[in-house]
């Protein structure tokens, strides 16, 4: 059911100053970034004690950025926003700090904006609800359509701008009883605001924040005695005159359930977690009391009851139109037996829909991401527990049982034996899809635990396929990493899962389809890592996105020649025009465009040289290899018969031809045998060859054999170019397709080896001497670079850091990418050494 995927440790563990009584946090973005604290005693001064803040991505656990966080107090909350780029601290002086990316970059991090409640410890922190709500529906999994399996749910941010935009902001209960509102304008500025929870204000041991479909925000509080009610506060966010304004209500209240069993009394005496099972669901709330030895966990749901009318009306003469009075009261759900003492809660983020059907389905095909809760116990086991029946659905024994220990260290009971404390985790999350748990136990160490989506039970393939299928287009919708969904992918599924993603995202209208092209590719290309068999198409999969990245580039630089031009532009009557010359002379196909609309200065085509050299080798290499796609499967072999992609290529030979008659210098540069080749026209004549067999995808035919003869002749006539410009990958999920955990240290590049050592593709290899590619302005940057480079956290993708161009043109290409990768993934920074 769960499986440890790798433990995290420090090489020389500091001083700790974990006691029972500082709360360890752990916090998991949707962009796979998690974010854990600790609190280290200085050496010299050991009353003085650093509160640190350290964020991993999950593909490079070992490369952690920790920060000194300038908390004077214990850290108590961590929260990411909705984007998974800027993280929340708050500490137990009232201090709460937002942290954001500098330069886009996921191991480097700074702080410009705060808020303060001076000396009231934060108890729950949340930013504000932007309005977006999706749910998952199971029932719906085998619908073609996406709109039908993930549909938008009506929901209202917590505070909005002028023409609806939600205004972002965060918010925060203290121990006081004060609820604090900071939000951000428009202009960078912090407007901020305290208020009362109620008038009578009381300690606040525990709390948690729900948001309403109406843009309310509801708060649940308790003072930490199981004895007292559990109180709810629906608290409403305006701006009035330029100033924040917060109103606060009481709600129902609760008291639990063991309080009032006379067995359980004072059995669990204070309560010790508070949670609403979603935060967009505040009407589903999670409570657990606890003993020095034991816990009891109870889940309330809040229901419209009828009010009893007194005897003394039910005789009158009812009124037409009237209904019986109604009132909100919370009902217990479920709750369980006597449980060891719980020492964290993780809830599920999948938004999956409860209904009844829904739960059927789930139920039916053992689909179980988004149903279990995760229990962490003090004797370091983990249970997931049934969300709504409270009932076990698996069981994790921790993995000091023997699996994760190091060669020659004591068995695992001698060493809890001796230390007297068992390891257990003080900190857990789920990742965005339920499929990976992530925890901190009590030594600082970091633990990341595989949890299966049928929890366990076996399955059948096709059903397993359509469960992971299923969450990677939920992934692919949301824009949220998939990373966690890739751990349960083993090698003999790839194949399979890119095959029927490509059907399913071929069902769609042309509209979503438009929008989800870039990402599909990117999703395939991240199976294909997985597996030797297929590991020759991810090059391809890349190769592709980096030319849609490029025809979009070049096509953009074109004009119309007079503005009051028909709806077509020139970029889409050239695609026209391509499609329906099928002519294999360059220059023929040429004649038909109006050549004005090509015009461009000389600088911006210079600058752009090295992308449209790409463009003219990728041509080359694609035609010379093209005999030798036989019994192994080599980079370029997916482009074949990819009439689309051809065409894109053709498209762009015809555009560059047309650039070379203005400016020579930006045309491709080849070296030929001879010096009276025209090695456009011979490369762009061979091109249409190929595009002509697979331009009707329905019913690709083979290249004929006086092709294939020419292109066994290019070798001879050409200089072919090597395709050292792919990235090669240095993350760790391709190393957890096992079940043996790996065990990393913080700080210690875990050494992978590469592809070279199992697959038998030849153009994977790097030479030490070789020359390092920046992969995206597609520049040589030598053997040994000395310019500070970022890589993708997901496809291994460099570049340089600080751009070496002064024109215009290629800035404009450089900034698509500041935020993200081609496939969509993170930068982070790595030394010039390793890049």
């Amino acid at each position: 059911m769960m499986e440890v995927a790798y433990v995290c440790e420090w090489e020389k563990r500091p001083k700790s100053n974990h006691c029972p009584s500082i709360p360890l946090v752990c916090a998991w973005s949707c962009r796979n970034l998690v974010a854990f604290t600790t609190d280290l005693k200085n050496e010299e001064d050991e009353k003085e004690v650093s509160h640190m803040v350290h964020i991993i991505d999950t593909e490079h656990p070992w490369d952690v950025y920790s920060i000194y966080s300038g908390h004077a107090e214990v850290i108590s909350c961590l929260e990411w926003d909705q984007s998974g780029s800027r993280l929340l601290s708050a500490d137990g002086d009232g201090q709460i700090k937002c942290w954001a990316m500098a330069d886009h970059l996921v191991n480097s991090w700074e702080t410009s904006l705060g808020s303060a409640v001076d000396g009231d410890p934060i108890v729950a922190l949340s930013w504000l609800h932007n309005g977006v709500k999706l749910a998952l529906h199971v029932e719906m999994s085998g619908s073609t359509n996406f709109g039908e399996k993930f549909s938008r749910v009506k929901f209202s941010p917590s505070l909005t701008l002028f023409g609806g935009k939600p205004m972002e902001g965060w918010l925060a209960v203290t121990v006081s009883g004060l609820v604090t509102v900071s939000l951000l304008k428009p202009n960078g500025q912090l407007l901020t605001a305290s208020e009362s929870l109620c008038r009578l204000r009381g300690r606040v041991a525990l709390a948690d924040i729900a948001f309403t479909g109406g843009g309310n925000i509801v708060v649940a509080a308790t003072d930490g005695s199981s004895s007292s009610p559990v109180q709810f506060y629906k608290v409403c966010v305006s701006v009035v005159n330029e100033k924040c304004r917060i109103d606060t209500e009481l709600l129902p209240s609760l008291f639990m359930r063991c309080t009032t069993d006379p067995v359980r009394r004072d059995k669990y005496p204070a309560v010790t977690h508070l949670k609403f099972l979603t935060r967009e669901n505040s009407e589903q709330v999670l409570l657990c009391a606890s003993s020095q030895t034991g816990s009891i966990v109870e889940c309330w749901s809040l229901r419209k009851e009828g009010l009893p009318v007194n005897n003394i009306f039910q005789h009158r003469s009812p009124v037409v139109g009237e209904k019986q009075p109604m009132i909100l009261k919370w009902r217990i759900l479920s709750a369980t037996n006597d449980l060891d003492r719980v020492s964290a809660v993780a809830l599920p983020k999948l938004p999956i829909s409860i209904s009844n059907p829904d739960l059927k389905v789930a139920s039916d095909t053992k689909f179980c991401p988004g149903l279990g809760l995760a229990l962490a116990f003090h004797d370091g086991s983990i249970q997931i527990l049934h969300r709504l029946s409270l009932h076990t659905m698996g069981v994790f024994y921790g993995s000091s049982s023997g699996s994760s220990q190091r060669p020659g260290d004591e068995p695992a009971i001698k060493r809890q034996r001796a230390g007297g404390h068992t390891v257990h985790f003080k900190a857990l999350q789920f990742s965005w899809t339920s499929l990976a748990l992530a925890g901190v136990d009590n030594h600082g160490k970091l633990h990341m635990i595989r949890v299966s989506p049928s929890m366990g039970q076996m399955l059948d393939m096709n059903i397993l396929l359509r469960h992971l299928l299923f969450l990677l287009e939920y992934c692919m919708v949301t824009g949220y990493d998939w990373w966690d969904v890739l751990l349960h992918v083993q090698p003999g599924m790839v194949h399979n899962l890119v095959e029927k993603l490509h059907e399913e995202y071929m069902r769609q209208n042309q509209a979503l389809q438009q929008v989800l092209s870039t990402r599909i590719v990117a999703v395939k290309a991240s199976l294909c890592k997985l597996s030797v068999a297929t590991a020759a198409r991810a090059c391809d999969f890349h190769a592709k996105l980096l030319l849609i990245a490029i025809s979009a580039t070049l096509k953009s630089l074109l004009r119309p020649h007079v503005l009051n031009t028909p709806d077509k532009s020139p970029g889409d009557r050239l695609a026209e025009i391509c499609a329906k010359n099928t002519d294999t002379d360059i220059d023929k196909v040429m004649i038909n465009l109006k050549t004005e609309e090509f015009v461009l200065d000389g600088p911006p085509l210079q600058s752009l040289q090295q992308l449209i050299q790409w463009v003219g080798d990728f041509v080359l290499y694609l035609m010379a290899n093209l005999p030798n796609q036989g019994s192994i499967v080599r980079p370029g072999f997916g482009f074949l018969r990819d009439g689309s992609s051809l065409g894109m290529l053709r498209e762009m030979m015809v555009m560059i031809r047309i650039w070379g008659l203005l400016k020579p210098g930006c045309l491709p540069i080849y070296t030929a045998t001879s010096d009276n080749q025209d090695s456009m026209s011979l490369l762009f004549r061979l091109l249409t060859k190929l595009w002509l067999c697979s331009r009707d995808e329905g019913h690709p035919q083979e290249p004929d054999e006086p092709l294939i003869d020419e292109c066994c002749l290019l070798p001879s006539q050409l200089l072919v170019p090597s395709m050292d410009w792919l990235p090669v990958n240095d993350g760790i999920i391709c190393k957890l397709q096992g079940k043996q955990p790996l065990r990393l240290q913080f700080g210690k590049p875990y050494s992978l080896p590469g592809l070279n050592s199992t697959a038998q593709v030849e153009i994977f290899s790097r030479s030490p001497g070789a020359q390092r590619m920046d992969n995206l302005r597609c520049l040589h940057m030598g053997v040994c670079p000395t310019e500070e480079s970022k890589a993708c956290t997901r496809c291994g993708c460099v570049t340089m850091l600080r751009s070496p161009n002064k024109t215009n043109a290629m800035k404009q290409w450089e900034q698509r990418w500041i935020k993200n990768c081609l496939c969509g993934g993170l930068w982070r920074r790595v030394p010039s050494t390793l890049s």
